[in-house]
């Protein structure tokens, strides 16, 4: 079973900056995807970016591009993600999840994260 150990959320004021990090352990692929998604009251899970052991299936939402950058490091197992110029918008709690990668897809369930808050005030 995959354990998640997020931290790096908190409160901040428009245009401030977060980093995120997930160190998870206990996944016995060496091929895989690692994304964070975000849930904010009243809307749908959304995927924010994604990032793979390759590099190469990388993916960021539309809305943060330019302001959030995925990165990861491997031989540790740690995820972030670097926020900045932060808006109300992206108020949200922000999850690290995991699944394989076979080939050039990520595939299979996400296993995921308790998550860490982000809150953005005017």
């Amino acid at each position: 079973q995959v354990q998640f150990e997020e931290s790096g959320g908190g409160s901040v004021e428009s245009g401030g900056s977060l980093r995120l990090s997930c160190r998870f352990s206990g996944y016995t692929q060496s091929d895989y995807c690692m994304a964070w998604w975000r849930k904010a009251p009243g809307k749908e899970r959304e995927m924010v970016a994604r990032i793979d052991t390759t590099g190469k299936l990388s993916y960021t939402v539309d809305s943060v591009k330019g302001r959030f950058t995925i990165s990861q490091d491997v031989d540790n197992h740690e995820l972030y993600l670097q926020m900045i110029n932060l808006n109300p918008q992206d108020t949200a709690r922000y999850i690290c999840a995991i699944k394989d990668r076979k080939g050039a897809v990520c595939t299979g369930q996400w296993s995921w994260g308790q998550g860490t808050q982000v809150t953005v005030s005017p």
